[in-house]
């Protein structure tokens, strides 16, 4: 410093660099995942109240194909392990950007598969009769799973975002984390969703 320098007052903004407490990336994330499960209470609390107007035994209606109870369990593991595996990917990233490339990219494939199997089960129920205009309970399955099917895609396609900027060092850590969180709400919403619309 110049011996002619004169130091910034207290209290300036020389003297003090404000630090958010949350950054950006994650508070909108977070803001998001609010939102998000605001909705998600709002469709399930209405798909709770028309099966509790039903009568027992009617649903889901005995005519109507059945879910795929099995399958779909095992896709529910394969989806939490993908959770699981991003928290290994954020823990490893704080050491070390590079070691987080293996937990993340296992992440993205048991997501992805977990979307094509899917995918698969919708295909397999349609052709046995079970669509959106069949009864309320098909209008409920199509429009629940459906639209966290859409929030796995999106995720994915972040995941596969954050993945690519890994190499070049590029990723910051709030971009990470927030990653984290939608991952997480997205992996932590399924077995609820399962065990509603599917046991």
């Amino acid at each position: 410093m110049p011996q002619d320098a004169v130091p910034a007052p207290a209290g300036s903004a020389a003297a003090f660099q404000r630090r958010q407490a949350v950054p950006s990336a994650v508070l909108a994330v977070l803001m998001l995942v609010l939102m998000e499960a605001m909705f998600f209470t709002g469709l399930i609390s209405a798909f709770l109240i028309v099966k509790a107007g039903i009568k027992p035994g009617m649903w889901p209606p005995p005519w109507q194909p059945r879910l795929p109870v099995e399958v779909t369990g095992v896709n529910t593991v394969a989806l939490v392990a993908s959770g699981v595996l991003m928290f290994v990917a954020a823990a490893r990233f704080k050491k070390s950007p590079a070691a987080a490339r293996t937990p993340m990219m296992l992440a993205m494939l048991l997501g992805a598969a977990f979307v094509v199997v899917q995918g698969m089960e919708w295909v397999r129920l349609l052709k046995e009769g079970l669509a959106l205009s069949t009864s309320n309970h098909g209008a409920f399955f199509y429009l629940i799973v459906g639209t966290h099917g859409l929030h796995v895609i999106g995720g994915l396609v972040a995941l596969i975002w954050c993945f690519n900027r890994l190499p070049t060092g590029n990723l910051r850590a709030a971009q990470m984390s927030a990653m984290q969180i939608f991952w997480t709400f997205v992996v932590a919403l399924w077995p609820i969703l399962y065990k509603l619309v599917y046991l």
